[in-house]
């Protein structure tokens, strides 16, 4: 899966593209490089990928826990997106996916970054909905409904994900959008 991430990140025009075999040597890794984005697996062994988020995010050793992380999954069902999402994870893909897929997510975290938030024993992108719409009512009855083990379509993770974002996704479904948030570090992180 690496190779065929690495093929398609070297189309889209990525030059620097730096591999770790597991979260251990990432995280080694993450303290001499600084990358503009991480994609990660969940499955990953001695620290998934919900782990791994986590020390990026917390860690007072991390180097960037601004970093936009994107998890890849071969798992989609609701339990695994909200521990991610809760971890700090930025976007979520479900495999298999597309170019075209990798792309409008890593589109998302470039043209529309959210705001961090330290809330609690949180710190990563801002989860909160801005405008509670109608549209946004129906989305929390939507999910009130959603059980855990329930594997969800790549539109309905891009809704969970970015609420405020109404552009259309693969599926060509709209979504809300929402003015970008200013860029900068968390001034209550050191």
């Amino acid at each position: 899966m690496r190779s065929i991430i690495r093929q398609v990140l070297f189309t889209l025009g990525a030059r620097d593209i730096r591999e770790a075999s597991d979260g251990g040597e990432a995280l080694t890794r993450l303290q001499v490089f600084t990358p503009d984005i991480i994609l990660l697996d969940w499955e990953m062994t001695p620290l998934d990928g919900v782990e791994f988020t986590k020390i990026v995010r917390t860690s007072p050793d991390s180097t960037n826990p601004f970093v936009p992380i994107i998890m890849i999954s071969g798992y989609g069902e609701y339990w695994r997106l909200s521990a991610a999402r809760n971890a700090g994870v930025t976007e979520f893909l479900v495999k298999p996916f597309s170019a075209k897929g990798l792309f409008s997510r890593i589109r998302a975290v470039i043209e529309r970054p959210r705001p961090f938030v330290r809330v609690g024993h949180y710190f990563g992108p801002d989860r909160r909905r801005k405008d509670h719409s109608i549209t946004d009512e129906r989305r929390k009855d939507w999910l009130s409904s959603v059980a855990p083990d329930d594997a969800l379509k790549q539109s309905d993770i891009n809704a969970l994900f970015n609420p405020d974002d109404d552009r259309p996704d693969e599926d060509g479904e709209q979504q809300k959008i929402k003015a970008p948030p200013q860029k900068g570090r968390d001034p209550n992180h050191p």
